[in-house]
């Protein structure tokens, strides 16, 4: 157990009142799990707060004189009460168990001596090193690239055992029909998705919070439509295990990790920086027209999404800025809001992916949209409808696909057919008009729309998805192209 002193945490404190507030917490049996790593060199605990989830708060004492203190809490204080409290618990000698240091803890630390060595070897640019020092420096990277590679096989390694827990449950359920929800345990369930999060997993651990939802949700009012929720749940965490196996396995046997070309990485819960995309070859120029824009709430990752939907104007593919809004971090993220113009992008960043590629970038200048924008969006707008339709059944056949395709129609006309409001393209293919779950009723806004030349001879924006009610394909209006405005459904 490290040593530390209660003079050393005051002296640590940003204040006295952060110390006492620390010292209470500790002394009240705030923690509810603590763990430290085998080398004595990390110390976690887990905290009740004020906030609905307990905070996660560690010391990293990599530097024994320097120790350094995170947490998960919002407090802008360094170190926070939550930290200064864990302090105390380890001057107590306090019971710790067992666990790995995080891989986020290790790549700080990987950062944090890359910054060290880089100012070491500035300050001796001015003189020659001597071949015992050479030697040294070169001792010392080819030890930080073992660690390096042996934390990445051993995060690998701790997913695929996650994976395999999260198989084996999703078998059990299979087995026992999802009649058996009205029975099911919530508790087990819960405890499994924080286990996940252990695993290094947080995308199967939101599906998992989502089942849990669905499963509460009937407990609750008996309503079958959540045997549907949580089947298409169920199919898209099998999919996302069995996929995510044979992908993890791939890079454990060729030794590698990090983000590649795979969507893989972000399902699993794997964050791109802009860096890596770059090195992809995946950043480039553009000129995006945002022609749609609309506000989501996802439950089981307790975050709004702010969705922004953009046209490429060089071929018209349609790509989405993503901008998530968690409730515990509301106050620091701001939401975003629409653009009516045209966003020229000197870099953005373009996700792997199937569909609608993500898109992203740090800067951009905006001006208005010109007739001559829409009329090369409305040039791209491909013409068939059957085969656009078939290429959106393939896509939203795919378990892990976004749940809608979204695309530039061209329609002759819009109208009501014996089914409902139906959309005819210039060459007589129908498809039928609807709105996708958890969207915005857009087509009541459609039909509202005061000149009845926009529903003749226009350009669709357009959302393809599944009405898994009648079982059908359906497409939804997000805007309307004419030759000199951008008609928003969705703002």
């Amino acid at each position: 157990m490290q040593q530390i002193t209660e003079q050393q945490i005051q002296a640590m404190a940003p204040n006295a009142a952060a110390a006492a507030n620390g010292k209470k917490i500790s002394q009240k049996g705030g923690f509810v799990r603590l763990s430290r790593s085998g080398d004595d060199t990390f110390y976690l605990g887990e905290c009740t707060g004020s906030g609905k989830s307990n905070y996660i708060t560690s010391v990293d004492f990599l530097d024994p004189n320097s120790p350094v203190c995170r947490c998960t809490c919002p407090s802008r204080q360094f170190p926070c009460k939550h930290g200064l409290a864990l302090l105390y618990e380890i001057a107590a000698g306090k019971e710790f168990s067992l666990c790995e240091i995080p891989e986020d803890i290790l790549k700080k630390r990987e950062k944090k001596q890359a910054r060290a060595a880089k100012e070491q070897d500035s300050g001796e640019e001015d003189r020659e090193l001597t071949p015992q020092e050479l030697q040294k420096k070169e001792k010392a990277r080819a030890a930080a690239a073992k660690s390096s590679r042996a934390a990445r096989r051993k995060k690998l390694e701790k997913q695929l055992e996650g994976l395999g827990l999260a198989e084996k449950l999703v078998q059990e359920l299979v087995r026992g029909g999802l009649g058996a929800m009205g029975g099911a345990s919530v508790k087990t369930y819960e405890q499994l998705g924080r286990q996940l999060g252990d695993y290094y997993l947080p995308g199967p651990q939101r599906l998992l919070n989502g089942l849990i939802l669905e499963i509460s949700a009937f407990q609750k009012d008996s309503d079958e439509i959540h045997y549907d929720s949580a089947l298409d749940i169920l199919e898209k965490l099998w999919a996302l295990i069995k996929k995510s196996q044979s992908y993890l396995t791939e890079k454990l046997e060729k030794e590698e990790d990090g983000p590649d070309s795979s969507p893989l990485y972000e399902e699993l819960g794997g964050i791109w920086k802009l860096s890596e995309l770059e090195a992809a070859g995946r950043m480039r120029s553009a000129q995006l027209a945002q022609l749609a824009f609309w506000v989501t709430y996802d439950p089981a990752r307790k975050e709004y999404i702010d969705i922004g939907c953009w046209g490429d104007l060089s071929d018209g593919q349609i790509y989405l800025t993503c901008n998530y809004r968690p409730l515990k971090a509301l106050k620091y993220v701001k939401e975003e809001d629409s653009v009516f113009g045209v966003a020229q992008v000197p870099q953005a960043a373009f996700y792997p992916g199937e569909g609608n590629l993500r898109v992203r970038w740090e800067s951009a200048s905006l001006r208005e949209v010109t007739p001559q924008d829409l009329a090369q969006l409305r040039k791209a707008a491909p013409g068939s409808l059957a085969q656009e339709a078939r290429v959106a059944k393939n896509l939203l056949k795919n378990a892990l696909a976004d749940p809608f395709y979204i695309r530039l129609v061209p329609f002759h006309r819009i109208g009501t057919a014996d089914l409902g409001l139906t959309l005819e393209n210039p060459a007589g293919e129908t498809i039928l008009l609807g709105c996708a779950p958890g969207m915005e009723n857009t087509l009541e806004r459609l039909e509202s729309l005061p000149r009845a030349e926009l529903l003749q001879d226009q350009v669709m924006v357009g959302a393809y998805f599944y009405d898994m009610t009648d079982r059908r394909l359906k497409l939804q209006p997000l805007s309307i192209l004419t030759a000199s405005h951008v008609v928003r459904l969705l703002y």
